[in-house]
């Protein structure tokens, strides 16, 4: 009998912090008050011809073995001439084009 009384009491404990202990969960507005929008500042394209190797490996997909390459084939006149260099094709040219000028 006194174990029924005890078994009570233990499941209307439990039944009072069953929400506490599982709780629902609930839908969640999110309110936008400014978009963000960062745009990063034009980068200021650098010489092939006076870049330092640190410069040249700055540039997008360029590593240490390019970077090497690039100071061995100058004097560069044009940005195409970037194509001698092995390791660059065009899709490489594209990419950096924004990023130098001979």
């Amino acid at each position: 009998m006194v174990l029924l009384y005890l078994l009570a009491v233990a499941l209307l404990g439990l039944s009072s912090l069953w929400p506490k202990l599982v709780p629902k969960p609930q839908p969640v507005r999110v309110e936008v008050l400014a978009e963000a929008s960062f745009q990063p500042p034009a980068p200021e394209p650098i010489s092939l011809n006076q870049a330092s190797l640190e410069e040249l490996m700055s540039l997008p997909g360029v590593g240490p073995v390019l970077a090497q390459r690039i100071v061995e084939g100058r004097p560069y006149a044009r940005v195409e001439d970037l194509l001698r260099v092995k390791g660059i094709g065009p899709a490489t040219l594209e990419r950096l084009r924004p990023y130098v000028r001979p």
